[in-house]
């Protein structure tokens, strides 16, 4: 199983980027969500996503942020906006079934830098 997250990069302050994760699964009945890791700081929620379309936002996310999901491409996303300095960390999709069998999946990771 893979999940290639991709399009982070170097962004100013106030900036935008939009963070795609390619599945390698059908991901229609998994719960999708985005995480993130700062130097030094635990990883932390950014959203989640089930499979019929519920959001939860982490603390960071709320107004700035945006998850979303297309099945048919297997794929997830994630707008952000407004950029902060704070936001700069590791990106990282998660693909989790919640129920029988279970599974739960990580990506690698996609590097998100913004300078002030």
């Amino acid at each position: 199983v893979q999940l290639q997250a991709s399009g982070g990069g170097l962004v100013q302050a106030g900036g935008s980027l939009r963070l795609s994760c390619a599945a390698s699964i059908t991901m229609s009945s998994f719960v999708m969500g985005w995480y993130r890791q700062a130097p030094g700081k635990q990883r932390e929620m950014v959203a989640t996503i089930s499979s019929g379309g519920t959001i939860t936002d982490g603390y960071s996310a709320k107004g700035r942020f945006t998850i979303s999901r297309h099945n048919a491409k297997n794929t997830v996303y994630l707008q952000m906006d407004s950029l902060k300095p704070e936001d700069t960390a590791v990106y990282y999709c998660r693909a989790r079934r919640p129920v029988t069998p279970v599974y739960d999946f990580w990506g690698q990771g996609t590097l998100v830098t913004v300078s002030s």
